[in-house]
């Protein structure tokens, strides 16, 4: 078997040791004589395979008892809609627009009420956070948005905005279980599990208790009301229950990794590897400002699209792989999420090394 190294953005890198066991219980779940594809999502099996998986993303995050974990389908896009039909009690929100993804949250927005941008970093391509720390907060919004961790861009809030008093909606997709987070701080936090925890499909949604009620937007379909999904604890439809059992494998892999602790300062490490090299490089260069790096995402460029176009395939060919940049920016991105092992950070760099004395003139 030959695994490549893979830094795409998502459907991202597993550990290997999860894909292992799930293999191993393919064909039959610990005696079960089925797959966990082929179980019924209302067999008591199943229903402590997602006991167990909440339980444990509880453990990792301390998430308080006043707060419910949603295993939902429809990814960060179905939140878009969502959360305001759900929390735009006003019709009014407030928005920090920080990359693709805040944009298309912002838009969604503005069918339901009024959606106030309040901060961008639109002027420099996103590659910035705002100084979010005296915000022209609207005195009636119902809550104040962000996308937490930029994918695409490569930038992360390391200071959560000023939001006044005002309720925190974020979307921690790229970021999720990257390092420790303090709950209480947010109104609800979700993210797409595709990224940092588990295979494509699912997004988990984290909301204060007193959020979910039956006061949703005139219109709300039965399936938009988060209220419906906690108090049948995820189980109103059918879930993505292979998604569900994956992620909770992963969740115990972080616990045995140390934590969320242990996995900031590991992911700290490789990425210290790479922007160090970006920050010494003749030829490569990071794009975004220093301070408001991810530890996630890092995207970087040549300066010249040829020679880009030439390192994702030279790359690709020695199995450092979907090192192309997001298509509405181009250059390279390398995601480095929790399951990349050093290895791999410190193998992309040797080769961006050579790359460079290659072809640089």
């Amino acid at each position: 078997m030959n695994r490549v190294y893979n830094f795409s953005a998502g459907p991202a890198v597993l550990p290997e040791e999860v894909l292992k066991d799930a293999a191993a219980e393919m064909l039959d779940y610990q005696g079960t004589g089925m797959s966990v594809m082929e179980m019924s999502h209302r067999s008591k099996v199943f229903e402590e395979i997602l006991n167990e998986a909440e339980q444990d993303l509880r453990d990792l995050m301390a998430i308080p008892a006043d707060y419910k974990v949603l295993f939902l389908q429809g990814g960060a896009h179905l939140q878009f809609a969502m959360i305001p039909m759900n929390l735009m009690k006003n019709r009014v929100a407030d928005y920090i627009v920080t990359g693709q993804w805040a944009k298309k949250a912002f838009n969604e927005a503005g069918i339901y009420g009024k959606a106030n941008k309040i901060a961008t970093s639109e002027d420099k391509t996103f590659s910035y956070i705002p100084d979010c720390s005296d915000l022209p907060v609207s005195p009636d919004a119902d809550y104040v948005y962000i996308c937490e961790n930029n994918t695409i861009y490569g930038t992360k809030f390391h200071t959560l905005p000023n939001t006044k008093g005002k309720l925190l909606v974020s979307d921690v997709s790229s970021c999720f279980l990257s390092e420790p987070v303090d709950v209480t701080k947010y109104g609800l936090l979700y993210g797409g599990v595709q990224k940092n925890i588990g295979p494509a499909g699912m997004v988990i949604a984290i909301i204060r208790e007193d959020l979910i009620t039956e006061d949703t937007l005139p219109g709300t379909p039965t399936y938009m009301k988060y209220k419906i999904h906690a108090d049948a604890n995820s189980l109103y439809n059918t879930p993505n229950a292979y998604c569900i059992y994956m992620c909770g494998k992963v969740f115990k892999w972080l616990k045995k990794m140390g934590g969320l602790e242990a996995m900031k300062l590991r992911n700290e490490e490789k990425a210290a590897i790479l922007y160090d090299f970006l920050d010494e490089s003749s030829l490569f260069k990071g794009t975004v400002r220093r301070e408001d790096r991810s530890l996630m995402n890092v995207p970087f460029v040549t300066g010249s699209a040829e020679l880009d176009a030439a390192f994702v395939k030279a790359a690709a060919e020695v199995g450092l792989v979907n090192l192309k940049g997001h298509r509405s920016v181009g250059g390279m991105r390398a995601s480095i999420y929790n399951a990349m092992p050093l290895e791999g950070v410190k193998t992309l760099v040797e080769f961006m090394r050579k790359f460079e004395e290659e072809h640089h003139v």
